[in-house]
């Protein structure tokens, strides 16, 4: 029986993205099952290297999510996917074209998933988010940098709008450690879930009601 995909899900399908709050444990499953269904969409067989990407910087507080997630990850998935961005090694705005050119060769056919910090409105900091797609890193960093990955997860750190910079400088630690914990939680959960083709279990879904749609 073929399970996937899901109705649950298929605002992801249509090119939306959902978010995540860290204030429900929960949602860490959610997230894993929102993963798994877009691991089956893009390699239905679990055939292609999952290439993970986590971008960032542990100079910034803000910024330093992607190392964070890279960091609880590498110890504990590396049997299931490729980790690259940590606190000890990370990828940032300076080194990510050509980190990012270098894994595209070692894994010509990766499925990628770029993970990174983002800033939003106020009622969005501390919640995660899926979607289908890249997205271009570097909040507040005045250079043109490439979109990365087939598919991306973000977490939402502190408010945008205004000297991005300087919010990223002055997050408080607390909200990244959290979203590190879900994101890294919900992707070893979600290859369990796509690994294993397991029913998705209806979760409540606490995130946030309004779906944006993402960016061409």
């Amino acid at each position: 029986m073929n399970i996937y995909p899901d109705t649950t899900w298929s605002h992801l399908l249509a090119g939306q993205k959902h978010y995540f709050n860290t204030s429900e444990n929960r949602n860490a499953f959610a997230l894993g099952d929102a993963l798994a269904e877009l691991l089956l969409l893009l390699d239905p067989t679990l055939q292609r290297p999952r290439v993970i990407i986590c971008i960032g910087t542990d100079r910034s507080t803000g910024d330093s999510l992607g190392p964070l997630v890279g960091t609880q990850l590498q110890p504990l998935a590396s049997a299931y996917y490729h980790i690259y961005g940590t606190v000890h090694d990370p990828i940032h705005a300076t080194n990510l074209e050509e980190r990012y050119r270098a894994i595209q060769a070692a894994h010509p056919d990766g499925l990628i998933i770029a993970v990174d910090a983002s800033l939003g409105g106020a009622d969005q900091v501390g919640h995660a988010t899926i979607g289908l797609g890249g997205l271009r890193p570097g909040a507040g960093v005045k250079k043109d940098l490439p979109s990365i990955g087939d598919l991306h997860i973000t977490g939402i750190v502190n408010v945008g709008g205004f000297m991005e910079f300087m919010v990223l400088q002055n997050t408080r630690l607390s909200i990244v450690m959290q979203l590190a914990e879900l994101i890294s939680r919900g992707i070893m959960y979600g290859y369990y879930r796509a690994a294993r083709r397991l029913p998705l279990i209806p979760h409540p879904l606490t995130a946030l009601s309004t779906l944006e749609p993402l960016s061409p």
